[in-house]
């Protein structure tokens, strides 16, 4: 009976003993899980809060659409469109496509006396900008608050610089007629993330 007790003595420490390692290994364990859980969401809070910093921002303003039915280029009246597109976000944008009352407006048809002229400012602007007279398919010069600014055909799709600014003038944009003067049409910019969209009246102009 003493032997039996002995052996049942040692049986119980011994469990005892891998009960209390089983917990310190449980501890463990859920310790380490706990902290990897840390680390995920504080690398997921840096990397959205990073994101979101140097997201695309853009703002439109100074638009104008003019319609001048008495000047001519070729044997037709023509219409032109500004645009201001300042880059206000943390990354550099590319901009793909603009198109007035929903149709795209061609970077380079010369051919057909429709193109688009821009230039880039690294400051800010706060004239407006003004309608463009005896413009040309080349490098036209335009003054805008005391700096002259060289205007140039758009080859293809323009890259914007994070906190630059782009001036833009849209010759002949489709689905603009005389018989728009007073009418409110859009103007919409595309990039690769969104659509940025402005509105305005015709003007008209008369040529003395």
């Amino acid at each position: 009976n003493i032997f039996i007790t002995k052996v049942k003595t040692k049986m119980i420490k011994k469990s005892s003993s891998r009960r209390a390692l089983s917990t310190v290994v449980t501890t463990l364990i859920i310790l380490v899980v706990s902290v990897l859980l840390a680390t995920v969401v504080v690398y997921y809070a840096t990397n959205v809060v990073g994101t979101r910093v140097q997201e695309e921002s853009l703002h439109l303003t100074k638009q104008h659409i003019w319609q001048n039915a008495t000047a001519e280029i070729g044997s037709t009246s023509y219409s032109q469109a500004t645009l201001m597109v300042m880059n206000t976000g943390g990354r550099d944008v590319v901009v793909d496509k603009i198109a007035v009352r929903g149709q795209e407006c061609p970077w380079d048809n010369i051919a057909s006396n429709k193109f688009v002229l821009y230039a880039t400012a690294n400051g800010p602007i706060t004239q407006d900008i003004p309608y463009m007279d005896n413009f040309t398919a080349g490098t036209n010069q335009v003054t805008i608050d005391n700096t002259t600014y060289d205007f140039k055909v758009a080859p293809n799709d323009l890259v914007l610089k994070s906190g630059y600014t782009l001036l833009l003038y849209i010759v002949n944009p489709d689905s603009v007629a005389v018989n728009d003067v007073g009418l409110t049409v859009g103007i919409a910019l595309h990039s690769a993330q969104a659509v940025y969209y402005k509105e305005t009246n015709v003007e008209a102009v008369s040529m003395q």
